[in-house]
């Protein structure tokens, strides 16, 4: 059983009241607590030593990532992150000074998005570190954007570049809070999520959730540059084309629009984040499932992304 399986499985009977709007299966929940123009996005994530980062990372870095994994989630929903609480559980031999590095990464990427950190809890875990963090966020009324939004016809797009996770991009990326929050502004979006299992693990979630299929170009995958090299340089790697698929912890934002808007939305993108990439990699289509468009026709993908339980593992 595999960690989508197994949220499948817990999440079918879960308790809910009048104040949720989207529940689980979404990047945050989104609640109505009666503010009037105002919704609550709720997230929250942990990072866990030996799997999101080694007792060799430097602990800013440790810091950061923690935090920006659930910016990230509240940029999918075009929302505004507020304030978070941070648990941590420590081994009992921890160094004190290596702690407050962690917090030096999460308070600076905190300032940078005027995000409160208002408290937590601290906690012993035998063996290694973990921090999970609860972020409340905000977004206005009727502008959240959902997975389940997408349309037979509409363009797939994903912003930055993808496969350049291994290289250390996980643990250094910035949050695209302000270009979600643009393109929810001036453009009909119908439905976001932001990249963390991969493109080939995260696509069907808005697949699943909107009922259609996918098309992608393999041609239009932007593959960063360190999952070429590494191709090149090593037999035993993984083919660009599949790291920029399946290696996940990207942190980019995968979107889908009109096809009508596809131009403008490029060239209006170009003025505002340039140098920062924004690619159409395909279309949905009806059906289910992912297709692979190449020089040899079209093909159904197998492959997967990042799944906890299922025996791949996560960036180091």
């Amino acid at each position: 059983m595999n960690e989508f399986e197994l949220i499948a499985r817990l999440t079918k009977s879960l308790p809910t009241n009048a104040s949720v709007v989207t529940g689980a299966g979404d990047d945050c929940a989104v609640l109505d607590l009666g503010i009037p123009e105002e919704l609550i996005l709720f997230k929250t994530d942990a990072v866990v030593e030996g799997i999101h980062f080694t007792s060799e990372t430097p602990p800013q870095k440790i810091g950061h990532k923690a935090l920006a994994r659930c910016l990230s989630d509240v940029a999918a929903m075009a929302g505004t992150p507020g304030a978070a609480l941070i648990t941590i559980a420590l081994p009992k031999d921890f160094e004190a000074t290596f702690v407050e590095k962690v917090y030096e990464g999460i308070n600076s990427l905190a300032q940078r998005h005027g995000v409160a950190i208002v408290g937590g809890e601290t906690t012993t875990n035998p063996e290694r570190m973990l921090i999970s963090v609860s972020l409340l966020g905000t977004v206005a009324r009727g502008r959240q954007i959902l997975r389940s939004g997408a349309k037979i016809g509409d363009a797939i797009f994903v912003t930055g570049e993808l496969g350049g996770s291994l290289a250390g991009k996980h643990l250094d990326f910035e949050p695209r809070l302000a270009e979600a929050q643009w393109l929810a502004s001036h453009f009909p979006i119908h439905s976001m999520m932001d990249l963390s299992d991969g493109l080939a693990g995260d696509l069907p979630h808005i697949l699943n959730r909107s009922q259609v299929g996918a098309e992608l170009l393999k041609s239009a995958l932007p593959i960063a540059r360190d999952a070429k090299l590494r191709a090149e340089s090593n037999s035993a790697a993984k083919p660009a084309a599949l790291a920029a698929l399946t290696d996940g912890e990207d942190f980019e934002l995968l979107f889908t629009v009109a096809s009508k808007h596809a131009v403008a939305l490029l060239d209006a993108w170009k003025k505002q984040f340039s140098p920062l990439k924004l690619s159409c990699i395909g279309k949905i289509v009806a059906g289910t499932g992912i297709s692979l468009r190449d020089k040899s026709g079209v093909h159904k993908l197998n492959a997967g992304g990042y799944a906890h339980f299922a025996g791949s593992t996560k960036a180091g």
